[in-house]
């Protein structure tokens, strides 16, 4: 699709907030794990005296609708749970997402697994989507997130990546765990979401140009 890039700043592959996505193995289990992923295109608007998060477009290649980026949210309990993609409620089709390329190896390995059922998980998945669109709320939060809870949610994302991470992924790949690597990995997992949680705060709220 074409999209006017006077108007918006255009996201895919290229852009570095998604190549992070692609390339960084430690998002393997928010994409396989909790379904959290992002799409290939995402359209900014590079005007208005808005924060990030309204400014934000994902639009579905089937139809052409421009999505608020709000409609994919936590509020809305539609931020996770997107592991064939995202659900375009206006023409009921799959918009795309990138792959991180572990998520996407780990698949490859796998598929002689859960490829037999593949059709079969992702309509039943695509079967619970209307539902979980009927009261999508696109209003703008009246309490807006302060740096306490910014720092708050960090916390608790560096926690999970260490269990996830430092525990539970080299039990499954029968690798030792050791006394050193978890001391080492909690300082690093706690302050790494922390950094991570408190740029994505800066970011969302900055705001595109006036004139």
């Amino acid at each position: 699709m074409n999209y006017d890039k006077k108007k918006y700043i255009i996201w895919d592959w290229k852009n570095p907030v998604i190549s992070h996505w692609i390339i960084n193995p430690g998002l393997v289990v928010n994409e396989l794990l909790l379904g959290q992923t992002v799409p290939k295109v995402m359209l900014i608007e590079r005007k208005g005296n808005k924060p990030f998060y309204q400014r934000s477009f994902i639009p579905c290649p089937h139809c052409g609708e421009l999505h608020s980026g709000l409609k994919f949210s936590a509020r809305n309990k539609t931020a996770f749970k997107n592991w064939f993609g995202f659900y375009c409620d206006n023409c009921k089709e799959i918009i795309p997402v990138q792959r991180n390329l572990t998520s996407l190896l780990i698949l490859i390995l796998t598929f002689p697994i859960w490829g037999w059922f593949r059709k079969s998980m992702q309509k039943s998945w695509l079967d619970k989507q209307p539902e979980r669109y009927r009261n999508i709320n696109l209003e703008i939060p009246e309490k807006k997130n302060t740096t306490r809870d910014y720092l708050k949610s960090g916390l608790y994302f560096g926690i999970f990546m260490l269990v996830s991470m430092g525990i539970i992924y080299p039990l499954i790949y029968g690798k030792e765990i050791t006394l050193k690597s978890i001391v080492i990995g909690v300082p690093l997992w706690i302050i790494g979401g922390v950094a991570s949680e408190y740029t994505m705060k800066l970011w969302m709220n900055k705001k595109g140009k006036t004139q």
